[in-house]
């Protein structure tokens, strides 16, 4: 281990720069306490120089576009890094919310109902009401930290909110009515459940990363048969996706019929506030012992592929 680092990459291009900064200087921070790490700050869709595939092992703590959606893995894996976290092609594929709900939903697992649509070419707010009802979540196909996510609770709202739609692609999806947990999954087994409890009822980008804005259950007060339901599923969803080392996996539950799976985030971000860790917190896990655990199995990967 002597003349292995470790390079943390952080920042990049994405709405969620601030929040990857944030993720790595925590997980700079806790793994040096036993390895030799380089913190990189990523401004541009191209991979740092004087990088060293040979003695150097990614952390990568990037989100939404050049960072979980597949592009920097591939580069990575063109060039023989052992890196963190989900391949490029299983990063490709959940990070589109439509796809991932699609290949969930055909192994049998509950999803909402959801139409998708391209700005300008919406469809009209009857149309959509007349497919999911009047109590709309309305979200981009390809970010996370729930950026630009709104809730329409009627069709005035939807229209309003539909008119300042003017580009991108976007999903609307029939809103259950219930609780919102969310769950890590570590090497294909699912920790600890967390409840989200928004003070003004949607848990967007300010409820997620304003301290106090957003109350949290860890573990989450349910009863058993839905728990394990939940984590049944989780860990379902990270077999049938092909992600590997870690996710999250986000759920909403309604008391008449258990849980609904929303979405996987193969990046989740690992700030003081984060869900990952929290989730990892109910198992018993500090930070140093989770991001150790995060970390190990691309080690293990950098060893295997130079004994062959």
């Amino acid at each position: 281990m002597s003349n292995l680092s470790i390079a943390v990459l952080a920042g990049g291009i994405s709405k969620e720069r601030n929040v990857s900064l944030e993720s790595g200087q925590a997980v700079t921070a806790a793994l040096k306490k036993n390895y030799s790490v380089d913190l990189i700050e990523l401004n541009e869709m191209a991979l740092p120089k004087n990088l060293d595939p040979d003695n150097q092992i990614i952390f990568l703590t990037l989100h939404g576009t050049f960072g979980e959606d597949g592009e920097i893995q591939k580069l990575l894996e063109k060039e023989k890094f052992s890196y963190v976290g989900c391949d490029s092609e299983s990063s490709r594929l959940c990070i589109n919310k439509k796809e991932t709900k699609t290949l969930v939903a055909d192994s049998g697992i509950r999803v909402a109902k959801d139409l998708l649509a391209t700005a300008p070419n919406l469809p009209t707010v009857n149309e959509v009401v007349a497919k999911l009802g009047s109590n709309i979540v309305v979200k981009p196909l390809c970010e996370g930290s729930s950026i630009d996510v709104f809730i329409a609770e009627n069709e005035e709202a939807l229209n309003k909110k539909m008119a300042k739609l003017i580009s991108g692609n976007w999903l609307f999806e029939q809103r259950i009515q219930g609780r919102e947990i969310s769950i890590g999954v570590l090497e294909g087994k699912g920790m600890g459940l967390v409840e989200i409890i928004p003070k003004n009822g949607i848990y967007d980008y300010r409820h997620k990363y304003t301290e106090g804005m957003t109350e949290y259950h860890y573990p989450a007060r349910l009863g058993y048969s839905l728990e394990k339901e939940i984590r049944e599923v989780a860990e379902s969803v990270f077999d049938i996706c092909g992600c590997r080392d870690f996710i999250r996996v986000d759920f909403m539950t309604s008391n008449s019929e258990g849980s609904y799976f929303l979405e996987i985030n193969t990046l989740p971000g690992l700030t003081s506030t984060s869900l990952l860790r929290k989730s990892a917190c109910c198992l018993g896990y500090d930070f140093p012992q989770l991001a150790q655990s995060l970390v190990l199995p691309a080690i293990n990967r950098f060893y295997a592929l130079r004994s062959n």
